[in-house]
């Protein structure tokens, strides 16, 4: 089985979220599923960022689309790494990628067209049959587009099984008609109506997919309402049994709190005594007393209303009164981060908030805090919950997506939780929650504590033993389905038609 992955990230060489430690921890995985046999290619933009080997040249040069000039062509290098497990493609264009910045132009619609383009054009060069086209959001979208349009003819491309993973429904690459000369599109050309008023890339990738996914069963349930499918429920509901939720993995060799290079002490579950030495390691690097034995909340993320941060700056006056401590770190919007700041400030012994991204001290608190604060009011999956139960530091998140999928809530299971769960994203559920958790941990010196953490640390998370496999026989369902449509004589254009008219909320 040959597999192209198609992505805007990919640890460690682009990263701005999770989307990039997934993408590289899939394409990892999957070849080493069982007895099968897979390799895998992942085309990356070759960001400014991305750095590159003293003796670096292109191993081939395609022709991509011109920025706003329809009909002509610019030319991109191939550029090949070895990641581990896989190859590393770059799409190299300066004019489309050497930025400051992974995302946020008026011309984005191009530029990711640049890298779809250089993909499915070197694909098809090379000649060599491609089982899966893996696309991962809205910036694959093109993809799903092309194979319709421009390459539907192709005996590579058209040929090759889509399948499509969501990781974030509320960023859709719409593209107005006005800058659909950025895809190659224009109104009435066969896959756009004459009244478009633009196209949606990742609706059109949903629609002309053969399989679609996202990262966790519930939220794949949750994404068809009205609340949490970001105005792309219908299209989803409408992909029937082709839509499924497959629960992202961890990397249990790159996060192991027993082989950790960042910590003051490695541990495992069968001794913990290394733990109580990144705790007084963490509190004493962030100005926070070692010596005082009572409870230590941390939080890692973005500082964003999804990611629940204005809950936590909400409660952790209620949390610091318990004699509780909080360490926070992140960036993001200052309408949360002003509220952190002032804490901070207000109570310098009780509070501390590292107000940047740093993988070490992130590290850091996993292992040393005593608890993990995750209460996200959405969550397709999350990592951090995973990493948190492995470190040994049980999570208390909020009820939904993988967050749900992931943590059993020891209060109303109790002797069979693994963290704690609250039902409403309320500064009052939060604080429920935190006030259950702060007691057990109280009593918790003894053995219902450490029985909590071994159980948390004991679920198998592991890509290769959960969402690889489950990713090998969607793929292997999608191969089915393209085949069967091509033998019937089937096309995707006039179901691509309507998602090309149909303009995305987000």
């Amino acid at each position: 089985m040959r597999i192209v992955s198609i992505a805007s990230e990919c640890e460690p060489w682009a990263k701005t979220g999770g989307l990039g430690d997934v993408v590289d921890a899939l394409a990892r995985s999957i070849g080493s599923v069982g007895r099968s046999s897979v390799s895998v290619d992942v085309f990356l933009p070759r960001y400014a960022t991305v750095p590159l080997p003293a003796r670096t040249r292109a191993t081939r040069r395609v022709r991509v689309p011109a920025r706003r000039r329809r009909g002509r062509t610019s030319e991109a290098r191939i550029i090949d790494l070895d990641g581990d497990g896989y190859r590393l493609r770059l799409v190299d264009h300066p004019a489309a990628f050497d930025r400051p910045e992974l995302y946020g132009y008026d011309d984005d619609a191009w530029r990711f067209s640049v890298l779809c383009n250089a993909a499915l054009r070197t694909i098809s060069d090379e000649g060599m049959p491609i089982d899966v086209l893996q696309l991962h959001d809205w910036h694959s979208g093109p993809v799903a587009i092309l194979r319709e349009t421009a390459l539907a003819h192709d005996p590579i491309v058209s040929r090759a099984a889509i399948v499509l993973t969501l990781h974030n429904l509320a960023y859709q690459g719409w593209v107005p008609r006005g800058r659909l000369d950025q895809l190659g599109l224009a109104l009435g050309d066969g896959f756009v109506a004459p009244d478009a008023a633009g196209v949606g890339l990742l609706w059109s990738a949903i629609d002309l997919a053969e399989r679609v996914n996202t990262v966790s069963p519930t939220f794949a349930r949750e994404s068809l309402t009205a609340a949490l499918g970001f105005g792309l429920d219908s299209v989803l509901a409408a992909r029937g049994r082709r839509y499924s939720g497959i629960l992202n993995g961890l990397d249990t060799t790159l996060w192991d709190p027993a082989a950790d290079p960042v910590l003051a002490t490695p541990y495992d579950a069968s001794d913990l005594t290394g733990k109580t030495a990144c705790r007084a390691d963490l509190l004493s690097r962030v100005g926070l007393d070692p010596n005082d034995g009572g409870p230590v909340i941390g939080a890692i993320g973005r500082f964003d209303p999804q990611k629940g941060f204005d809950l936590i700056a909400g409660t952790a006056p209620i949390i610091l009164r318990s004699g509780t401590r909080l360490i926070v770190q992140g960036s993001g919007s200052d309408d949360v981060a002003v509220p952190l700041r002032r804490l901070a400030a207000r109570a310098p012994g009780r509070f501390a908030l590292v107000e940047r991204f740093d993988r070490e001290m992130a590290r850091r608190i996993y292992a040393g805090a005593d608890l993990f604060l995750m209460p996200s009011r959405f969550e397709p999956c999350g990592q951090g919950q995973m990493i948190a139960m492995r470190y040994g530091t049980p999570p208390i998140v909020h009820r939904t997506g993988g967050l749900a999928d992931t943590v059993v809530d020891e209060t109303t299971a109790p002797g069979l939780g693994t963290g704690f769960v609250f039902d409403d994203p309320t500064v009052e559920g939060l604080a429920w929650a935190v006030g259950r958790a702060v007691a057990l941990r109280r009593r918790g010196t003894g053995l219902r504590w450490r029985a909590l953490i071994d159980r948390a640390m004991a679920v198998d998370h592991d890509w290769r033993t959960g969402a690889a496999p489950a990713y090998v026989r969607l793929y292997r369902r999608a191969i089915d389905d393209r085949r069967r449509a091509l033998l019937a004589g089937s096309s995707g254009r006039p179901r691509a038609r309507i998602a090309a008219t149909r303009k995305a909320s987000g």
